[in-house]
């Protein structure tokens, strides 16, 4: 197993062109689920796991791995199934979220497969609030789940993400009325993280779930009319989206006049120094590791400054 991911660091090439790869795997059942190769450290065999006092029950334990100490959690109990009860066999996919390093136990893993974002869809209607799905996709006519890891962590590690400290001033505070923030994310968790940040700022937000539906919102306004640049302080957007992602999102408004004034932020919980680069390649502003309530308010309270000074950061 430990050749499936040899060749990580070559797939930088895929991002920027709408594409991804999954890292397929299997929980308790026969469903297939799917994570971004670029959230992926290492996969490995199930090591040794230390029991510690009070631990979440969705963490099996922790395990020493490379000289560090993560937690690993169960994802089939995490997600709302059954734990796995023989770990002699099980795989622990090492990834990296929001710049925290952690484990999730899985029975099995199959393989890499590369896809289109336009290949990846929101979940079905009718999942209902409380599913733990933030896309869905078909591999060989077979339906791949891709679990909402934001959520997962938020619930099991991260808990309530605390409001921004920082403050504004009071003429900041006074043009943050006059202007609204698009924030482009599929992740509901994400998607109220940010909103409650802005919303402290005095913030007006427009949310909406996928690069898809934000570019067609931006055409629709510009057909109507409306002044992008001039309407909406910034955008911010997640980078890893069904049906378009934030880099293709942020090359589609760079490529038109009518938009292409428009300050875009990238706000990821991808990690990684090539995500500067890509910043840089389709002509995105600022970018962002998620999540800390904190450093979002700096970058929107400067924005709002540079605005307020006539600037245009």
């Amino acid at each position: 197993m430990a050749g499936i991911m040899d060749s990580v660091d070559q797939r930088t090439q895929l991002v920027g062109q709408n594409r991804l790869e999954l890292l397929l795997f299997r929980l308790g059942g026969r469903q297939l689920y799917g994570i971004n190769v670029f959230k992926v450290k290492e996969v490995l065999q199930c090591p040794r796991l230390t029991l510690l006092p009070k631990l979440n029950p969705m963490v099996r334990g922790v395990a020493h791995i490379r000289g560090g100490t993560l937690p690993i959690i169960d994802l089939g109990r995490a997600t709302g199934g059954r734990g796995l009860e023989d770990l002699s066999t099980a795989f622990v996919i090492i990834t990296e979220y929001n710049n925290r390093v952690q484990g999730f136990l899985v029975r099995a893993v199959e393989r890499i497969v590369n896809l289109n974002w336009s290949d990846v869809h929101p979940p079905p209607r009718g999942t209902g609030r409380d599913h733990y799905l933030t896309a869905v996709t078909h591999v060989d006519e077979q339906m791949v789940e891709i679990i909402d890891v934001e959520k997962v962590l938020a619930e099991v590690i991260a808990g309530e993400e605390p409001a921004p400290q920082r403050a504004a001033d009071a003429t900041t505070l006074a043009a943050a009325t006059s202007r609204k923030v698009l924030i482009v994310d599929d992740s509901s968790v994400a998607r109220k993280q940010i909103i409650r940040c802005l919303d402290a700022l005095g913030v007006e937000v427009i949310a909406l779930n996928d690069g898809r539906q934000a570019l067609d919102w931006l055409k629709a306004q510009a057909d109507a009319g409306v002044r992008l640049a001039d309407d909406l302080l910034m955008m911010i957007s997640d980078i890893e989206m069904p049906e378009m992602d934030g880099y293709t999102l942020t090359a589609e408004v760079r490529n038109d006049p009518r938009m292409k004034d428009l300050h875009v932020m990238l706000h990821t919980s991808l990690s990684g120094v090539f995500n500067q680069a890509m910043v840089r390649k389709v002509g995105a502003d600022d970018f962002l590791a998620k999540f800390i309530p904190d450093e979002l308010a700096d970058r929107v309270i400067q924005r709002l400054q540079a605005v307020c000074e006539g600037g245009n950061a």
